[in-house]
């Protein structure tokens, strides 16, 4: 199994700690957004959208995080990564797609260089745009936690789950952006407790052979 990712993408993150928790023997590939390397024609042909993650399986290539991540949990039921409730399941989902849909497109680098490229935009700006989003998305999900809080360290029960995996690279584009999330205390507890996690540690992006400052 080859994984095509970039260490500060979000999305490839995603998939690095969802492999790493599924135990999922695979092989990370680099593809170096910032040289553009998405936009080559070997890559468009894993990914026609140049984007990643892309997830070469079987002879088959999948793409979108989330999708990958339901792949996963559906190919490799264990540990699992919803809860068992259906009412949990679809809680836990909407967490995630807060974050994957709603927070993490418009703090992507081609949205970004959109903005700079088009509209003049400074780092300021930049900053302004992503503080204000990433703010009000994070919020929602500081709310959605709370309620479904009953003690447990991760997101919605005694281990990782989907909505951990999506969380904590969001935390990364909240502290890149300089986003204040101190009054967000469940969002940073269950931060905490997936930093102490291994499989999290392993999908860092310090931790990944690409990593630059």
């Amino acid at each position: 199994m080859k994984h095509y990712g970039y260490f500060r993408s979000s999305a490839a993150w995603r998939v690095r700690i969802a492999l790493n928790l599924k135990g999922v023997a695979h092989e990370n590939i680099v593809v170096h957004l910032r040289k553009g390397e998405q936009k080559s024609p070997e890559h468009l042909s894993r990914n026609p959208q140049g984007l990643v993650p892309a997830l070469e399986t079987g002879g088959e290539t999948l793409t979108q995080s989330l999708a990958i991540l339901e792949w996963l949990e559906e190919a490799h039921p264990e540990p699992p990564l919803l809860p068992a409730d259906p009412i949990a399941r679809a809680h836990a989902r909407a967490v995630a797609q807060i974050i994957a849909c709603d927070i993490h497109p418009l703090q992507n680098l081609r949205v970004l260089s959109y903005l700079r490229e088009n509209f003049g935009a400074d780092q300021g700006a930049v900053d302004l745009w992503c503080q204000r989003w990433i703010g009000a998305g994070l919020a929602a999900v500081e709310e959605l936690l709370r309620r479904a809080d009953h003690g447990q360290p991760f997101a919605f029960s005694g281990t990782p789950g989907m909505a951990d995996i999506c969380l904590v690279p969001q935390l990364y584009g909240a502290e890149r952006f300089k986003v204040d999330v101190s009054g967000l205390a469940r969002v940073r507890a269950v931060g905490a407790a997936c930093a102490e996690h291994p499989a999290f540690a392993r999908a860092d992006l310090r931790a990944q052979p690409d990593y630059e400052d």
